[in-house]
């Protein structure tokens, strides 16, 4: 599913960026949206879906599952699904789940689809435990019957699942999802409360609506969701990734470039587009839900704190790419991390380029410096990705990025999007 290991991204410093750019189908909304096609038989149609190494992987899942799946390169992923009703081809395998944190979205799909589960415990990016307890214990109290043996979550339902209420001890965007599917089939009335809040998960209510699900709420921290006896396939549009848009959005205030960015979520961008003005960044955004942004940066950055939030605060997801700004911004900041432990990664890379960091668990202080200078650098996840390159952006000399794969996974195809700007970057495997 990984072909790309051992490349790496060779990124010289010092170029502006400058031009129009776009923002890609979001990925975070993508994964459960596609998971949400093994609740219908049919042939769902998903229109403006990235590609990406994440979405490729989570195809090969849903084809081990049972299912047909294409992608074209119109970014329209088409998935039929023609599954009889028994309780065959529930097996999530390790070999697949282990890569991909994601993958534990199918589980509430299949529990209430098919009756039955077995889902490898989950992996992806090593940000922390991400446990997914939350997750088995409420679809216990929908009757599932749950346990955990060799790695894999077992689950089986007799009949069929039942309503409940749910309250959730901490938001959790990936529980909401997984329960929040596997209520739409569910007997009765489901109340998720303290749900995340997040734009993929109201795309996720809206793509479920298209299917003929039964959902109130939507965009609050209260979702009502009424069992149906059957969905349907249907056709729907991603949404675009806000945070490839907040990460375009700081690599050209990174550069002190002049970029206009089209497609972009923006009333999804709030507190990432208010934090960039604060340290100076000159943006002007259409007043629209989804529309074009201009990004001017011509002087200094000026320190602000950051503090990561569920939505609608600061996404933990932007944590270090802003570190990156703030690392050559005039004065001292403070990040705090709210979501995910073992997230600051990154700041030893950082580091290595010249930044002044010092981290604890939580808590990063960062003393601005005037440059940064280009070195040998690991990604060491998704972000902390984006984060180096943005580095390499404006730093002095040439930086090598090693393990450049975990970009893939979350961006499409990004530096070339930056090499349209003006980026000098080339990939070397």
């Amino acid at each position: 599913m990984i072909d790309n290991v051992s490349e790496k991204l060779i990124v010289t410093g010092g170029t502006t960026l400058r031009g129009e750019s776009f923002v890609s189908g979001s990925k975070n909304a993508s994964l459960p949206i596609i998971a949400a096609t093994l609740l219908a038989n049919g042939r769902h149609k998903l229109s403006n879906v990235p590609l990406l190494s994440d979405v490729n992987g989570f195809a090969t899942l849903l084809t081990t599952l049972g299912l047909s799946v294409s992608h074209a390169k119109n970014r329209v992923l088409t998935v039929t699904n023609n599954h009889d009703g028994t309780p065959t081809q529930c097996h999530a395998p390790y070999d697949i789940v282990s890569r991909m944190r994601a993958s534990i979205l199918v589980l509430g799909p299949l529990l209430a689809s098919r009756g039955t589960a077995k889902v490898s415990l989950p992996g992806g990016c090593t940000i922390g435990a991400r446990p997914v307890d939350l997750h088995l214990k409420a679809l216990q109290l929908m009757g599932a019957t749950i346990s955990i043996n060799h790695g894999y979550i077992e689950g089986s339902v007799d009949g069929k699942l039942h309503g409940a209420n749910i309250d959730f001890d901490k938001v959790t965007v990936t529980g909401t999802a997984n329960i929040l599917m596997a209520a739409t089939l569910a007997t009765g009335t489901t109340t998720i409360r303290n749900a995340a809040m997040e734009p993929e998960i109201v795309d996720l209510c809206h793509a479920l609506l298209n299917m003929g699900a039964s959902i109130s709420g939507i965009g609050s921290n209260t979702l009502v969701i009424t069992g149906v006896e059957s969905l349907s396939s249907a056709e729907y549009s991603i949404m675009p990734d806000r945070i490839e848009a907040g990460t375009l959005l700081c690599a050209v205030t990174a550069t002190g470039g002049d970029v206009i960015v089209h497609n972009c979520p923006i009333s999804t961008l709030n507190t990432v587009i208010h934090k960039l003005q604060a340290m100076g960044a000159e943006i002007y955004a259409d007043n629209s839900h989804i529309g074009s942004v201009h990004v001017i940066a011509k002087k200094r950055l000026q320190a602000v704190d950051v503090d990561t939030n569920p939505y609608p605060g600061m996404p933990t997801d932007m944590q270090a790419q802003l570190m990156t700004l703030l690392a050559i911004s005039d004065g001292t900041s403070i990040v705090t991390e709210n979501i995910f432990e073992n997230r600051f990664m990154h700041v030893p890379e950082l580091n290595r380029m010249g930044a002044h960091i010092h981290a604890n668990e939580t808590t990063a202080f960062i003393t601005g410096v005037e440059t940064l200078y280009g070195a040998p650098v690991k990604a060491t996840d998704l972000r902390a990705s984006a984060s180096l390159l943005i580095a390499g952006l404006c730093a002095q000399g040439t930086t090598e990025i090693h393990d450049i794969y975990h970009l893939d996974r979350g961006y499409e195809k990004f530096e070339d999007k930056l090499i349209a700007l003006g980026a000098k970057i080339t990939r070397q495997s």
